[in-house]
């Protein structure tokens, strides 16, 4: 029986190992800490980027699919690209869709309300 709890340890250490495994892959991004679920807070935060994320894929993903930028790469929505660009705040991103600096299409308040702009930013932020 001696013999028996060894070979118990290794399969239960074999089956640990499996589960967890080691990987060289390198991490994910997280997403940003959100309130308690039950927080309105919360809600309307989820909604807000929820909302902004599909008028992204609505009016923007075409042109900067995953964050990138197809015409101009050194106006991708990457962070640190915005960031050497000095737009850092929703505000400046809206600013840019009201009047274009390079290729980029114009959006109008009577094509993109100020609130949903303001939305695209925001999800921009959050999410590249």
């Amino acid at each position: 029986m001696t013999g028996y709890v060894p070979i118990v340890c290794l399969a239960l250490q074999v089956t640990v190992s499996a589960l967890c495994g080691c990987s060289k892959e390198t991490p994910q991004k997280r997403e940003p800490a959100l309130q308690p679920v039950n927080s309105p807070v919360s809600s309307s935060i989820t909604k807000q980027t929820q909302k902004g994320e599909a008028l992204f894929k609505q009016y923007c993903f075409s042109c900067h699919p995953d964050g990138g930028n197809v015409s101009d790469p050194k106006r991708a929505l990457y962070g640190s690209v915005l960031r050497s660009n000095h737009i850092s705040k929703p505000e400046d991103i809206v600013r840019i869709m009201r009047n274009p600096i390079s290729r980029m299409i114009r959006f109008d308040a009577n094509t993109l309300s100020d609130k949903d702009a303001q939305a695209i930013a925001e999800f921009v932020l959050q999410t590249y």
